[in-house]
């Protein structure tokens, strides 16, 4: 007898009387590191596909696309908008290009530490940004992580309070917040493309630049770059982003397992990247540059230089709003450690 059924079911299905089982839900998820472990992007993806598909009894496939594959990140973020990629891991410039907002966690020398911007990030202004976001772009913020904290080199001496930053030249990114921030120490900014960088620095069409540790050693910029100052003026990020098109598709169990599942990837992300940031002294010592950590009190001279001059340029350009909001809820967090 049950031998005749599931010969009925069988011919019953193989002439479309009865539906096979559904085909999964195709997640394509782009991030822009090399698909390697050892890369933060990477490392948290493949944690986000496992765990999503076990979640979900494989009824959402994720597809990684590293190194950027399915488009630079302006292109990725318009994609998401109109559902054509389903999710994206993209840093801080690339959302800014599509949710002006953004820009406000360019804001120099706001965190004092990793834990502070975690408890902004994670708590009511994070959630309140990450909404507004939606509304305005149909983009659903899942979670924030970290794109390295951002310091200054150059070639001609070293940096240890805003005068020493005088008369030197720069390369910043091509963002008024950048160019702000650069001008208020005295130094004079040109936005120069990632690719051009290394040329730059070594035929001395700049002075100096500023990224973060990972950045500084996967260019080789210690080559042409004696000195190094770890003023952590940038807290930069790197976001974990759905389109809600794509999202709204999804069923109860479906929308909770990507929910759930992003939180462990975003702890992995967070946790190499930090470790990469506290190893910062030692890995560009070990690459022969002559590295300088600004006592409390510099960085004080730092933030007092720079950053109301960037504020000002952030109300007009994202609103007041936004900038506020941000230095409340740093100033918030620090009094409940």
């Amino acid at each position: 007898m049950l031998r005749k059924l599931a010969l009925l079911t069988s011919a019953l299905v193989s002439l479309g009387v009865m539906p096979a089982m559904a085909a999964p839900k195709i997640l394509k998820y782009e991030h822009f590191q090399p698909a390697r472990e050892d890369q933060p992007m990477h490392a948290a993806a493949l944690k986000f596909k496992a765990c999503v598909e076990k979640a979900t009894s494989g009824s959402i496939e994720v597809q990684i696309f590293p190194a950027g594959q399915l488009g630079n990140a302006t292109n990725a973020l318009e994609g998401l908008k109109f559902g054509t990629i389903e999710m994206v891991v993209s840093h801080d410039g690339g959302i800014s290009s599509v949710y002006r907002p953004f820009d406000v966690f360019a804001m120099p020398y706001l965190f004092p530490d990793h834990a502070t911007a975690y408890k902004v990030l994670d708590g009511k202004f994070g959630k309140d940004f990450a909404d507004e976001m939606l509304k305005q772009t149909g983009i659903r913020l899942l979670a924030y992580a970290d794109n390295g904290i951002r310091h200054f080199t150059n070639s001609k001496h070293p940096v240890k309070t805003p005068d020493d930053m005088k008369g030197l030249k720069i390369r910043v990114q091509p963002a008024p917040v950048f160019l702000t921030l650069v001008q208020a120490l005295g130094a004079s900014p040109s936005a120069i493309d990632w690719g051009e960088l290394p040329a730059a620095l070594s035929q001395g069409t700049v002075d100096g630049q500023e990224n973060g540790v990972t950045n500084i050693m996967a260019a080789s910029l210690y080559q042409s770059q004696k000195y190094a100052t770890l003023d952590g003026h940038v807290y930069s990020l790197h976001a974990y982003l759905i389109s809600d098109m794509f999202y709204q598709t999804l069923t109860d169990t479906e929308k909770k397992a990507i929910d759930d599942c992003v939180i462990p990837a975003r702890d992995i992300h967070r946790d190499m990247t930090r470790a990469q940031d506290l190893a910062a002294k030692k890995v560009l010592t070990d690459a022969g540059m002559e590295v300088y950590v600004p006592t409390p009190d510099e960085i004080e001279k730092f933030r007092e230089a720079t950053q109301p001059a960037v504020a000002e340029q952030l109300k007009k350009s994202v609103g007041e709003k936004w900038v506020n909001g941000l230095l409340h809820a740093v100033k918030d967090a620090e009094t409940q450690k």
